[in-house]
């Protein structure tokens, strides 16, 4: 049965792949480097900050020695980003305070920074449904590893099988599926809403009683 359900945070609460995109490019820009949008999307999407440049470092020559000021610059206009963009979601909203209220525990495990996540979460007013929060800096090999949702089941005091994950993006998928835990994939914020999440847990409590 399932008992809690763990969230993604980029593309699934949040839409905010173009805010990083837009955000590590500003940044990459004052030294002359840039990521299309195709790259982005099909390469870099659900890496943490700190993983792109290191593959930028590889594939297109970025000096290593810049990656520091890169990153506290990007983190610097995402966190403006944020600020000015990030809004509550009224479906979001409903469906964590139902599932909170029928008993289920809610988390979120992000390959974002601590303060991007909880900035994120307190912005779209959904911290008080949360349990705990999750980042990139609470592991030490963030996603694809499946690291940070296995940390998850463990502080949830669950098995694998009594935990949903929502995921939208290739990295994140192969650390959920790695994590042994149940897995739905959304395609856009839009799909994560009560309606979908209850189908999914109804759908995994099924699969349990039938194996």
């Amino acid at each position: 049965m399932i008992k809690a359900i763990i969230f993604d945070m980029d593309g699934v609460l949040i839409d905010a792949k173009d805010w990083h995109y837009e955000a590590l490019n500003r940044s990459l820009r004052l030294f002359g480097f840039e990521i299309n949008r195709y790259d982005h999307l099909t390469t870099y999407d659900g890496l943490p900050t700190s993983k792109k440049l290191e593959m930028l470092s590889l594939q297109n020559g970025l000096p290593k020695k810049l990656h520091r000021f890169i990153n506290q610059m990007k983190q610097q206009y995402t966190t403006d980003l944020v600020r000015s963009l990030c809004r509550p979601r009224f479906k979001h909203e409903y469906a964590l305070s139902k599932l909170k209220a029928a008993g289920f525990r809610l988390g979120v495990a992000s390959n974002s920074i601590r303060n991007s996540v909880e900035l994120m979460m307190d912005n779209a007013r959904l911290t008080k449904y949360l349990d705990f929060m999750l980042s990139n800096e609470d592991v030490q090999h963030p996603k694809p590893s499946p690291d940070i949702y296995l940390k998850a089941i463990e502080k949830l005091g669950l098995t694998p099988k009594e935990c949903l994950i929502v995921e939208d993006n290739e990295h994140g998928i192969r650390a959920a599926t790695a994590s042994g835990a149940h897995l739905l994939v959304v395609r856009n914020v839009d799909e994560v809403n009560y309606t979908n999440l209850l189908r999914r847990i109804t759908e995994c409590n099924k699969e349990g009683v039938e194996a």
